[in-house]
C-alpha cells in the first residue's frame, strides 16, 4: 500500500515517468512475487506461509498429531498408519486433509463395544476438529493472498510501463475485484484495475474486451439487485420477499453479518461482494476516460446494447424538447435473464457516466420504457430499478419521460402487467428520489389516486403506497414552478392545481351546487361538508366525516348520495345503483326517517335490510326496486356473502369507529364489501388507540397506512413510548415526530368541526357532578372486597405480569379476568347494593350485613329501601327539582306539562329495573317514562324515540348507553342523569350530545352521581386524560382522536381512607398496598379492552360474576 502510494504520488510529479523508470529492480521483485501462485508459498525459495498464519498453522500441526497419536496408540489403524509418511513440522494444509481422509472409521459400530465405541467417538472428535481448522486456514490464507497480491498488482500498475505479459498482473487485480472483502482494499485493486486498462488502449493484442465484458458480468452476480427470472415469476414473490426497495448497502460487512445471521446461502455475500467490486471499476473508468469512455472502450457499449437497442441521436428529448419518448417494447422471445442482465449493467453504468454521455444513455430509454410494461414480472422489476437509478443522475428528462409514457399505464384497463410494472415503477422513484419528487408530485398525486381502487391487489397496494407518500410532500410544491424536461400539456394543468389546493386546504373548495332540492336550509358549515364530500366523490376519494355529534352528518352525507344518484340520471346511465348504509341496529329506521324528511322519495327510496334471516330473503328480491339500503352492522356480518357480490355506489359507516377492531367479525365482514365510493361516519373516530385510526382507513384505502403491523411499528410504538412519563427525550421527540407525520398523512382525508366552532346559537351544556356517600350498607360491602383474599390475588397477578414482561397467554387470560371481575363488582357496588349481592343472598352475606341491617328484617325487602341507595336518593331529588314525579294534575284534573325532561342513562339494564320498581312505582307513581334498552328489539327502537319526542306528557327516558348513547336526535329532553359510567369518556360524551345537538333550544343540564372516595371518583379522574394526541392528529384542521390513560388501575380496587366523610382529590397519593401492585406495562396490558367494559355479552360469557362473588364470599 506504501508503495503504490508513493509510485501514484512519482507519477503525478512527473508524469513522463524518469524517476520510475530508476526503479527497476523493485519493479523485478513485485513481478517475482506474483509469480508465486500458490497461497501456502507466497514467497520465491521458501517454504514458510504468511507470518500473520503461523498461530493457525501450528494449531493444525497440533491437531494432526494428536490424531496421528490417538489412532496409533488405539490400535485400530496400524495399517494405514505404517503407509502414511507424516512430517509434522512441514504439514501443509493438502496434506493434513489427505492424512485425515485415509482415516475411514466404521459406520456401523452396532458389534462393538462400549470402550470400542468411545475410541472411534474420540477419534472422529478430533478428526473433524483437524478439518474445521484446515477449512479456515485455506479459507483465510487465500483471502489474505488475494489481498496481498492485488496490492503487489497494483504497484507493478503504478511503478512504470506494463510487463509483456500481463496475466500475472490482471488475475490478482480481478480476484480483488470478484471476492476482497474490505471495501478500501477492493477499491484501490479497482482503481489499480481501471489505470491498466487505460494503458492497454491500442495494445494488440489487448486484454481490454474481455476485461470489460467481465466486469459487466460481476455487475449481475449479487442476486439481490439483479432479479433473477427463474425465481421471481409473480407479484406475490415480490411481495413476500419485500422487493420493493430502492438502495443498496455500502457496508459489505454489514450485508454479510446480516446473510450470515439469517441462514442464507454464502453465495448472495459473494455475489453481493463481485457486484460492489465491478461497479469501483468502472466508477474509475468513467472518470478515467470522461467523454470518451464509449470511443475508447467500445466494449462496453456493446455489453450496454446486447439486447437493448439505441433509439437514433435524433429523437432524442435532450435534442428537442418539444419530442416525446416514444417506448419500444422487446420481443417476448427474448431470453428474460439475458434482458434483465443487460438492464443491471445500464443501472449500474449510469449514474456514473460522464454528463456529455447522458444524451447517449438516454436513447436506450425507450427499450427500458417498454421493459416496464413486459410480461415478465423480474423483467418489470429490474427495468423500474434501472429507471430510478437513471433519475437520480438524470432526473428531468427522465422524469418526463415517466410522467409521459409510463404515468398513462396505470389507466391501461387491458393490461394488468402495463399497471402493476407502472406502480412498481412509481413505487421505487418515491423511495428512490424522495424530496427530489417535490415539483413532481401534483402530477403523480392524481393518476395514482384514480388508480387506488385497482380489481388487482398488487396495483392497489403499490399505488396506495406511493400516494400515501406523497401526500406529504404536497404542502411543498405549493408556488414552485412547473419541472423542466415536460411538454407543454403535462406541465401542470389547473385540475391538477385546484386538486393540489383543495388537498390541502378544505376552506379552497367551491361550493357545489346540489342537484337536489332539499327540505331544509343548509348552515354555512354544512354546505363547507358537502364541497368536501364532493370533492371527495370527484377523485374518487374516500374519507371520514367526523364533525361532532348533533352537527348533522346524516343530512350531508344523504346530500351527497342523493345528488350523485341525480346526476347520474341526468347522464343516462341506465338504472340506480344502490348504496349502503350500515349503521347501529337503533338507528336504521332514523336514517330511514331523516332521508324521508329531507330528500323527495323520488329520488332516493330506502329499505329497512332488518328482521328475520326469512325476512332478509324476502327484503333482497326488492333491491332493485329501491336506490338506498339500510342495514345495521349486525346483519353484514351475518349476510356478507350475499351482500360482499353486489356493487355498491356508496358505502357508509355510521358511528364508523365501530370496526376499530381489525380482527373482529364485524370489521371482517365490512371489508369484504365492494363499493365505488366509501364513506365512514363517526364524531370520535379513535377511542382508545391510533392503531384504530389504521383499521378505518384499512376499509377506506386498504394499503395507505402500510400494513397493521408496519402502523403500529411507524406510529404506535413511538406514541406508547412517548406517553410514558419516566420517558427519554429521544422517545419523546420520536412520539412528536411519529403524530405530526401522522397529522399530515391523514389530514385530507378527515373533516372535522365542532359544535364550539360552527353553532354559535347552540344553548351551553353544564355539566355537574353529584356526589353522594356510601351508604352502611355499601361501605361494609367495600371494606370487605378491600380486606379479601381475591384483593390480593388480583394485585399478585399483575405485579407478577409487570416484573417478568413476558406474555404468557395463560397467565395474561387469568389476571385479565380477575381483573374485569373485580371491576365489575366494584362499579356495580357503587350503583346498588343489589346488583351484587342479588334477590337471594347468600349467607355468607348475612352475617355480614347483620352489623347495619338489624337481625329482625327480611334482608331482601330491606335492601330495597330506597336509603340504601344514595344515588336513588339523588335522583329523586334530581326529578323533584325538575317538578318530575309531584302532583302534576291541575284542580279539574288536567295533566300539566312539566319544563323539563329527563334522560336518564345506565350502563346496565338491571339498575333501569331497580330505578322502576324502588322509585317510579314506590315513590314517584306520578311520573310517566319509556325505557330504551337492549331488551327492545332493534326495529321497534326508533318509534319509542319518535314517540317520546312527539308526547310532551312523557317526563323521562330510561335508557342504557350502550343503545341510547349513539346516533339518536332527543332534543326534546334538557337533563340528563347519568347513574353509571365508561371508562371511555367518549361514550358518556356521545349519549350527552343526544339532547346536546342541533334542534336544541335549551340549556342541557347533565348530572353525573358518583360515590366519593370510591372507584367511581377514580373513574372520573381517568376521564380527564388530557387530549394531546387529538389536538395533534386530528386537529381543528379536519378531525378529532380523544384517549384516556389506564395507569394506576389497581388503586381503584380500594376504597379511600376517608370514604364518607370527605371527598378526596382526584390525584391523591395511593396507599401503599395497591402503589406496590399498580402495574406499569404489564397493568395496561391486562385492561387494554377497558373500552369495552359494559360489553353485557362480554360479561356473561367470560366474565361470570356469580363466580367471582362465591369465590368472595368463600
Amino acid at each position: 500500500m506504501v508503495l503504490v502510494a508513493w509510485f501514484k504520488e512519482l507519477r503525478s510529479r512527473e508524469p513522463d515517468g524518469t524517476v520510475l523508470g530508476l526503479l527497476e529492480h523493485i519493479r523485478q521483485w513485485l513481478l517475482d512475487l506474483l509469480s508465486c501462485s500458490d497461497p501456502a508459498f507466497p514467497t520465491k525459495e521458501s517454504l514458510l506461509p504468511y507470518s500473520e498464519l503461523s498461530r493457525t498453522y501450528a494449531k493444525m500441526r497440533g491437531e494432526a498429531g494428536l490424531l496421528l497419536q490417538s489412532a496409533g496408540s488405539c490400535g485400530l489403524f496400524q495399517d494405514v498408519i505404517s503407509n502414511i509418511n507424516v512430517d509434522l513440522d512441514v504439514l501443509s494444509i493438502d496434506g493434513a486433509v489427505n492424512f485425515a481422509s485415509k482415516l475411514l472409521l466404521h459406520t456401523d459400530s452396532s458389534g462393538a463395544g462400549i470402550s470400542e465405541k468411545q475410541i472411534w467417538d474420540d477419534i472422529e472428535g478430533i478428526k473433524q476438529r483437524l478439518l474445521s481448522t484446515t477449512g479456515y486456514l485455506k479459507c483465510v490464507q487465500n483471502n489474505l493472498h488475494v489481498t496481498v497480491s492485488a496490492s503487489i498488482a497494483a504497484a507493478v500498475v503504478w511503478i512504470s510501463e506494463l510487463p509483456a505479459r500481463l496475466n500475472p498482473v490482471i488475475l490478482p487485480l480481478m480476484a480483488a475485484v470478484k471476492r476482497e472483502q474490505e471495501e478500501v482494499l477492493q477499491r484501490k485493486a479497482a482503481e489499480a484495475l481501471a489505470e491498466l486498462i487505460f494503458h492497454c488502449i491500442g495494445r494488440k493484442p489487448g486484454p481490454n474486451d474481455k476485461l470489460i465484458k467481465n466486469l459487466c458480468s460481476l455487475t449481475c452476480a449479487d442476486s439481490c439487485e439483479t432479479p433473477q427470472a427463474a425465481v421471481i415469476n409473480s407479484m406475490d414473490v415480490i411481495e413476500d420477499q419485500n422487493l420493493l426497495s430502492f438502495g443498496r448497502t455500502t457496508n459489505i460487512q454489514k450485508t454479510k453479518t446480516k446473510v450470515q445471521s439469517a441462514g442464507e446461502d454464502r453465495s448472495k455475500v459473494e455475489g453481493s461482494i463481485s457486484r460492489r467490486g465491478s461497479e469501483l471499476a468502472l466508477e474509475h473508468l468513467c472518470k478515467k476516460f470522461g467523454a470518451s469512455l464509449f470511443d475508447k472502450l467500445p466494449k462496453l457499449w456493446d455489453c450496454l446494447t446486447e439486447i437493448l437497442k439505441p433509439v437514433s441521436s435524433q429523437d432524442s428529448l435532450l435534442a428537442d424538447d418539444q419530442k416525446e419518448f416514444q417506448m419500444i417494447d422487446i420481443h417476448k422471445d427474448v431470453d428474460p435473464q439475458a434482458l434483465i442482465n443487460n438492464i443491471q449493467v445500464l443501472r449500474s453504468v449510469a449514474p456514473m457516466v460522464d454528463e456529455m454521455l447522458q444524451p447517449k444513455l438516454l436513447t436506450l430509454l425507450p427499450c427500458i420504457l417498454g421493459c416496464v410494461r413486459h410480461c415478465h414480472v423480474a423483467v418489470r422489476l429490474a427495468a423500474a430499478r434501472c429507471i430510478t437509478s437513471m433519475a437520480k443522475s438524470i432526473t428531468s428528462v427522465v422524469m418526463g419521460a415517466v410522467i409521459e409514457n409510463v404515468i398513462p399505464m396505470l389507466a391501461d384497463s387491458n393490461s394488468v402487467q402495463a399497471r402493476q410494472g407502472a406502480g412498481m415503477l412509481v413505487t421505487l422513484l418515491v423511495q428512490g428520489l424522495g424530496v427530489e419528487l417535490v415539483s413532481y408530485a401534483p402530477l403523480l398525486v392524481v393518476p395514482l389516486l384514480r388508480c387506488m381502487s385497482d380489481c388487482d391487489h398488487a396495483v392497489r397496494q403499490s399505488v396506495t403506497h406511493s400516494f400515501a407518500a406523497l401526500v406529504p410532500l404536497l404542502p411543498l410544491a405549493r408556488g414552485l414552478p412547473p419541472p423542466s424536461g415536460l411538454s407543454e400539456n403535462l406541465s401542470r394543468n389547473a385540475e391538477d392545481a385546484q386538486f393540489l389546493e383543495q388537498l390541502l386546504d378544505n376552506s379552497h373548495i367551491d361550493d357545489y351546487k346540489l342537484s337536489v332540492n332539499l327540505n331544509v336550509s343548509l348552515r354555512r358549515y354544512q354546505q363547507e361538508g358537502i364541497n368536501w364530500l364532493s370533492f371527495l366523490r370527484r377523485f374518487k376519494l374516500h374519507g371520514i366525516l367526523c364533525d361532532d355529534m348533533g352537527l348533522g352528518k346524516t343530512l350531508q352525507s344523504s346530500a351527497i348520495v342523493a345528488t350523485d344518484i341525480a346526476e347520474r340520471r341526468a347522464c343516462n346511465n341506465g338504472k340506480d345503483l344502490q348504496s349502503l348504509i350500515i349503521c347501529p341496529s337503533t338507528l336504521v329506521g332514523h336514517w330511514a326517517y331523516e332521508i324521508e324528511k329531507f330528500i323527495d322519495d323520488s329520488v332516493m327510496t330506502t329499505l329497512q335490510y332488518v328482521g328475520s334471516a326469512q325476512e332478509r330473503t324476502s327484503l333482497r328480491e326488492q333491491f332493485d326496486k329501491c336506490n338506498v339500503i339500510i342495514t345495521s352492522y349486525d346483519i353484514v356480518r351475518k349476510d356478507i356473502e350475499s351482500l360482499s357480490k353486489l356493487a355498491w355506489n356508496y358505502c357508509i359507516l355510521d358511528e364508523g369507529h365501530i370496526i376499530k377492531n381489525s380482527k373482529s367479525k364485524i370489521t371482517c365482514a365490512v371489508k369484504q364489501l365492494k363499493a365505488e365510493h366509501r364513506l365512514i361516519l363517526s364524531g370520535t373516530p379513535i377511542q382508545n388507540n391510533v392503531l384504530e385510526l389504521w383499521s378505518l382507513f384499512d376499509f377506506l384505502m386498504p394499503g395507505f397506512l402500510g400494513t397493521e403491523r408496519q402502523f403500529q411499528a411507524t406510529y404506535g410504538k413511538p406514541l406508547l413510548a412517548a406517553k410514558d412519563s419516566k420517558c427519554s427525550a429521544k422517545d419523546a421527540e420520536a412520539g412528536v415526530l411519529a403524530l405530526e407525520a401522522l397529522h399530515k398523512q391523514v389530514m385530507p382525508f378527515l373533516l372535522r368541526r365542532t359544535k364550539d366552532e360552527v353553532l354559535s346559537d347552540l344553548p351551553e351544556k353544564i355539566i355537574q357532578d353529584r356526589y353522594c356517600d356510601l351508604s352502611p350498607v355499601q361501605l361494609k360491602l367495600y371494606e370487605q372486597f378491600s380486606g379479601s383474599d381475591t384483593k390480593q390475588e388480583i394485585s399478585t397477578l399483575v405485579k407478577s405480569d409487570e416484573d417478568t414482561n413476558i406474555a404468557v397467554e395463560t397467565k395474561s387470560t387469568k389476571a385479565t379476568s380477575h381483573v374485569f371481575q373485580a371491576l365489575q363488582y366494584l362499579l356495580k357496588l357503587c350503583s346498588h347494593p343489589l346488583l351484587v349481592v342479588g334477590e337471594k343472598p347468600p349467607d355468607s352475606l348475612k352475617g355480614i350485613l347483620s352489623e347495619v341491617i338489624p337481625s329482625s328484617a327480611d334482608l331482601r325487602s330491606e335492601l330495597h329501601a330506597l336509603h340504601h341507595s344514595p344515588k336513588l336518593v339523588a335522583l329523586k331529588e334530581i326529578l323533584e327539582e325538575c317538578g318530575i314525579g309531584s302532583d302534576t294534575s291541575t284542580s279539574d284534573g288536567a295533566l300539566l306539562i312539566g319544563q323539563h325532561r329527563v334522560l336518564i342513562f345506565a350502563q346496565h339494564r338491571s339498575l333501569l329495573d331497580i330505578i322502576e320498581r324502588d322509585l317510579f312505582h314506590s315513590h314517584m307513581k306520578s311520573v310517566t317514562y319509556l325505557r330504551l334498552d337492549g331488551s327492545v328489539e332493534p326495529e321497534k327502537r326508533f318509534d319509542i324515540v319518535k314517540t317520546f319526542n312527539s308526547d310532551p306528557t312523557i317526563d323521562v327516558l330510561l335508557l342504557t348507553t350502550h343503545v341510547g348513547g349513539l346516533g339518536l336526535n332527543l332534543t326534546t329532553a334538557d337533563t340528563l342523569v347519568f347513574m353509571e359510567h365508561d371508562w371511555n369518556p367518549m361514550k358518556d360524551h356521545q349519549a350527552m350530545d343526544r339532547a346536546h345537538r342541533l334542534g336544541q333550544r335549551k340549556v342541557v343540564n347533565v348530572h353525573r352521581l358518583i360515590m366519593r372516595g370510591t372507584l367511581e371518583e377514580k373513574v372520573m379522574s381517568l376521564q380527564k386524560f388530557k387530549l394531546s394526541i387529538a389536538s395533534a392528529v386530528i386537529n381543528s384542521e379536519n378531525a378529532s382522536m380523544k384517549t384516556m390513560n389506564t395507569d394506576q388501575l389497581l388503586d381503584l380496587f380500594t376504597p379511600a381512607p376517608n370514604v364518607g366523610k370527605a371527598s378526596r382529590g382526584s390525584n391523591g397519593s395511593l396507599d401503599e398496598d395497591s402503589g406496590t401492585a399498580v402495574g406499569g406495562k404489564g397493568l395496561k396490558a391486562i385492561l387494554n379492552g377497558l373500552e369495552e367494559l359494559w360489553d353485557q355479552s362480554q360479561y356473561t360469557d367470560e366474565y361470570n360474576l356469580g363466580q367471582f362473588l362465591a369465590k368472595l364470599n368463600g
